[in-house]
């Protein structure tokens, strides 16, 4: 595990058991090790390493996860901090925003 975060409780990450067949793509592709395969089932180990890039909803053969890949505070935060101006995600504050 890389150690990264973002703004911890944000992500938009989400993986449905039910759906998962345990394939272990998801665990291959992500950047971040958010993922790891145990008793035949995915299961999200670090949900706050996750940057909200896609690859695993991309990836998955059976449409188990779903991630807003590019719209989440994360993304805000780091635009913010490329552009010089203040992170906003657009989240108008709410209980899980973490931009403001």
């Amino acid at each position: 595990m890389f150690g990264l975060r973002y703004l911890p409780g944000v992500v938009t990450l989400t993986l449905s058991g039910e759906k998962c067949n345990g394939c272990g793509m998801c665990q291959s592709v992500c950047p971040h090790a958010v993922f790891q395969v145990e008793a035949g089932k995915a299961r999200i180990a670090d949900r706050d390493a996750c940057m909200e890039c896609g690859a695993c909803a991309l990836n998955c053969p059976t449409e188990a996860l779903s991630v807003q890949s590019g719209v989440g505070c994360a993304a805000a935060v780091i635009l913010g901090a490329l552009k010089r101006t203040v992170a906003s995600c657009d989240c108008s504050g709410g209980p899980t925003c973490g931009c403001g």
